[in-house]
């Protein structure tokens, strides 16, 4: 990171209206997070998935729900409580900060499941979790629209073998198996109301501001999500970009900026310059 584009980030800062935080898996990666960045990553952190040459894209599925629901929950209930116990790292509350000093304030729109902007004390009313989230739950059929806390369940996991030990939950409705609100591969059973009310919580945000922000991190060109969010913001609403990606940093135009390094770094020094 050279010392002018970090200067042409905190000006960047400096003159915004609105701050949106646009969030892929590099972000919990100094939180201690795993990132499943392709099979190897991913089976580093699943032994078990590794030797039964289970993939990503195969165990994250409704179907393993259906097929072996000690497997499916065992792989969500190890993540689950990772998740609780993971804190997040000193980025997050300076990101905080420096949307609380801006005349609309922050927004977060994140591809993340993992509810660390909310364990960061973000307000969840700002932010949009696109894929779901783990600390919410549905019914597996889905017998209806309900969505519920997964606050009252706690998964216990023979990690070595990735498979749950005590009873799933089930939904309080119909008695089903329950499983997360989460967007999975192949998954036409996703109850998308709550991720749909952020959605259009954002864009009233959005639609408030003059000189939105968006600060990208941990956000690859792999799954696209977040990448597509923040260039549209960067077209439609007049914003700018500062992108912090360790491997991928490139910007489109001279008035944004790229920096290539991890997020809890980078913002660090971003913010030595405010």
């Amino acid at each position: 990171m050279d010392f002018v584009s970090l200067e042409h980030a905190a000006a960047l800062v400096a003159q915004a209206d609105l701050l949106i935080v646009a969030a892929g898996a590099g972000m919990g990666v100094d939180s201690g997070l795993p990132d499943f960045r392709g099979n190897q990553g991913f089976w580093k952190a699943y032994p078990a998935l590794a030797q039964a040459r289970m993939e990503f894209t195969s165990v994250a599925s409704p179907s393993t729900f259906h097929a072996d629901p000690a497997l499916a929950w065992g792989f969500y209930g190890h993540r689950l409580n990772l998740y609780r116990a993971t804190a997040p790292h000193a980025g997050f509350a300076l990101l905080k900060q420096w949307g609380e000093r801006m005349e609309h304030g922050y927004a977060v729109f994140t591809s993340n499941v993992d509810g660390q902007f909310q364990a960061a004390g973000f307000d969840p009313q700002r932010i949009y979790e696109c894929h779901g989230s783990i600390h919410h739950l549905q019914c597996l059929e889905p017998c209806g629209s309900h969505i519920w806390s997964a606050d009252d369940y706690t998964p216990q996991v023979d990690n070595a073998a990735c498979r749950l030990l005590n009873a799933p939950p089930t939904c309080p409705h119909c008695g089903a198996l329950a499983r997360p609100n989460i967007l999975m591969f192949g998954d036409w059973g996703w109850n998308e109301q709550r991720s749909a009310a952020q959605e259009a919580r954002l864009h009233q945000l959005l639609h408030q501001a003059a000189r939105p922000l968006v600060v990208e991190l941990g956000a690859g060109v792999a799954i696209p999500s977040v990448r597509h969010f923040g260039q549209a913001v960067v077209s439609h609403h007049n914003g700018r970009m500062i992108r912090i990606n360790p491997r991928e940093p490139q910007v489109a135009s001279p008035r944004d900026v790229g920096l290539a390094a991890g997020a809890c770094e980078a913002l660090s020094a971003i913010d030595a310059l405010l």
